[in-house]
């Protein structure tokens, strides 16, 4: 009898078990981009609003403080503590750890937008259009004590490139001056904003310009100017008028140190060709002598505080004869300094109450005594008493006296 022994190898396999997910493999950003992003799609949806933070998990870690305290010489404790050497140990445990570390992660400070005062703001609370950023820097051994510099215009430009496709600057636009007469404006492009702001101001000190003014409070007279399509016409005006004008141009008045003046600015309302017009025409203003040596003719003024008596202001050197003037030459100061040119003046429409019927009949019922006042003023002045301009003509064309009322009548009514 045959007996067959079958052996069986049993051999027992040890795996060692291990905990592999996709969590493992991702790095600590792209986990928290995945919590605290939205798509395209949805940032478009408004699904971007109310999305968590990003929390930094080691804010409040120490070097050998944690679940189980340690002291380590050289990483978290001195080697020598004096002459004894300190060995490794461990610390007793802190219960309110967990509780201090979930404060903290939890407390996140919130980005606080830097407030100004009211007058350090601008022209608005939004940008920086209008505010004030200081002196140029010095150049050698010349300083700019008493400048300052407003930023007119900041915006961002773009154009494309070959290599680094559409590439985006910091346009900064600024005018500077010490409010005596002195001042300059320039241009700056930078990929910071502040790179550009300080290379803008530092280039605009290096091209001040001077500007004559009348009195030191306004321009020597009006005058028009024009750059491209945008035209300016400016009104010299009395001590303590102010400035009317458009804001870039007060800007520029008080680095020059203007102070009373009247500027329409008309079409292109492109800042950076307002300042280049306003000073283009400072800078073409004349003298009253230069005037009136250009023209050959005296200039006279009337002013109304003299009684219209006309005053000689400029005499040229040689003098035209009368004979020797045209026609339709300009002899009107203000027409001629503004080269023929006139303010469009819009017209205002209507008043409501000019369409209604009463206030026809209100004008049929005036129509005698409408502008009476003004004729009666007129007639004096020009025939001495209150006579037609047909008088002369029909001698019987006379206002009649009003009769005099004598004391007893007055008595009986």
């Amino acid at each position: 009898m045959i007996r067959t022994c079958l052996l069986r190898v049993c051999g027992l396999v040890k795996n060692s078990p291990r905990n592999v997910s996709s969590v493992s493999n991702e790095s600590a950003d792209e986990l928290w981009k995945g919590v605290t992003s939205v798509s395209n799609a949805g940032r478009l949806r408004g699904r971007a609003k109310g999305l968590p933070r990003k929390k930094d998990l080691n804010k409040g870690q120490i070097i050998g403080i944690g679940k189980v305290s340690m002291q380590f010489p050289g990483l978290n404790t001195p080697v020598f503590r004096g002459r004894e050497l300190v060995h490794q140990q461990k610390l007793p445990v802190d219960p309110e750890r967990e509780e201090r570390l979930a404060k903290l992660r939890q407390s996140i400070p919130m980005r606080k937008r830097m407030k100004l005062s009211r007058l350090e703001q601008g022209w608005t609370s939004a940008h920086i259009g209008g505010r004030k950023i200081g002196p140029p820097d010095s150049i050698g051994g010349d300083t700019f004590d008493d400048f300052e510099t407003w930023v007119l215009e900041s915006k961002i430009v773009t154009h494309m490139t070959g290599n680094l496709g559409r590439k985006s600057r910091i346009s900064i636009f600024v005018v500077t001056g010490n409010g005596n007469g002195l001042a300059g404006f320039a241009l700056a492009k930078a990929p910071v904003q502040k790179a550009a702001m300080k290379t803008a101001k530092n280039r605009a000190g290096q091209r001040l310009m001077y500007i004559p003014r009348y009195k030191e409070h306004t321009v020597s007279h009006d005058f028009f100017t024009q750059f491209g399509n945008t035209k300016i016409f400016v009104k010299k005006m009395h001590e303590g008028y102010g400035l009317v004008c458009h804001r870039a141009i007060k800007a520029c008045c008080e680095a020059i140190g203007i102070k009373d003046i009247h500027a329409k600015v008309e079409g292109s309302i492109n800042l950076q060709n307002i300042i280049k017009a306003f000073f283009i025409g400072l800078l073409q203003q004349k003298s009253y002598q230069q005037l009136a040596d250009e023209k050959q003719l005296h200039l006279v003024e009337f002013k109304s505080e003299n009684g219209n008596y006309p005053e000689v202001i400029a005499s040229p050197s040689k003098v035209r004869k009368p004979e020797e003037v045209t026609s339709h030459e300009i002899l009107d100061f203000t027409q001629y300094v503004l080269g023929g040119k006139v303010i469009l003046q819009k017209k205002r429409p209507p008043a409501f109450y000019t369409k209604l019927p009463s206030f026809k009949t209100k004008l049929v019922k005036l129509e005698r005594t409408r502008h009476f006042d003004e004729t009666r003023i007129n007639l004096l002045a020009e025939y001495g008493a209150l006579h037609s301009f047909l008088t002369k003509k029909y001698p019987e064309a006379k206002l009649c006296p009003k009769p005099k009322q004598s004391k007893n009548n007055e008595t009986e009514e």
